[in-house]
């Protein structure tokens, strides 16, 4: 067996048995299926784009520190295709997002030089079918979201709405990288009951792989490691994974 189907069943396993996969940097390689020194240098070169996000006018909590990009894809696993869509508003209903759910969010979307990159692409096709062995279905209707959570109020806020579910099937959380913060725990419990786990993403790089059905997910704010450091953020990207068509008002009556 090779290490890529090693770590998909692995991953797999975890998901359906705990609602949740956390994978390391070299698991989340061996699912792609590359080499993890050649993983971590093509994401290395692509975190840079993280330095040119826009600023999140949604925010209803006043706050100015979130910054991010939003794109969306298809992923046809009959076909082994994935497209990039024309670009679209990000929608929620209230049920999921009390906060900022409802209405339209239209963000700036996320670069060319990212959207086109085969690293980015391969791993968004290679967690898709990672799902879809869980979960078969024909299409994957796919949102990926760049965001920066920054200190520059002296607090950051990853998950301003709480804890909470998505309204998909799938959820990752990719750790791009903490520069100068504390904080920043993630929180990941059963929708059912009580019982979960709290751990820091700490590792470049490295994932978390959500059921969205089966559990709850939330990480606290961020500050500051020092009053010296000015320059305090926290890189992710977040995909969400969904069969029944994107969300919005007419999907989700």
């Amino acid at each position: 067996m090779s290490t890529h189907q090693a770590v998909q069943n692995e991953t797999c396993k975890d998901i359906q048995l705990n609602g949740f996969a956390k994978l390391s940097t070299n698991k989340l390689a061996g699912l792609i299926g590359i080499n993890p020194a050649s993983f971590i240098d093509k994401w290395k070169k692509l975190h840079t784009s993280w330095n040119n996000l826009c600023k999140d006018n949604h925010l209803k909590d006043g706050g100015m520190y979130r910054l991010r990009r939003h794109s969306c894809f298809i992923q046809n696993l009959n076909e082994s295709a994935l497209t990039l869509t024309a670009h679209r508003a990000h929608w929620q209903p209230t049920e999921f997002n009390a906060l900022h759910g409802g209405y339209d969010r239209m963000f700036e979307p996320i670069e060319q030089d990212i959207t086109h990159d085969q690293s980015f692409l391969d791993l968004i096709t290679e967690l898709g079918k990672c799902f879809a062995t869980i979960h078969p279905t024909e299409k994957w209707f796919i949102e990926a979201h760049q965001f920066r959570i920054n200190t520059n109020g002296g607090i950051g806020r990853p998950t301003p709405e709480g804890a909470h579910r998505d309204g998909v099937d799938y959820v990752v959380v990719m750790m791009l990288g903490r520069h100068h913060v504390k904080g920043g725990e993630t929180r990941v419990f059963r929708a059912d009951g009580p019982t979960g786990v709290r751990f820091v993403m700490d590792e470049p790089f490295s994932a978390i792989l959500l059921d969205d059905e089966k559990v709850i997910h939330e990480t606290t704010p961020i500050q500051p490691e020092s009053e010296h450091f000015t320059d305090c953020y926290r890189d992710t990207l977040v995909l969400t994974f969904r069969a029944g068509g994107f969300q919005s008002p007419q999907n989700n009556m």
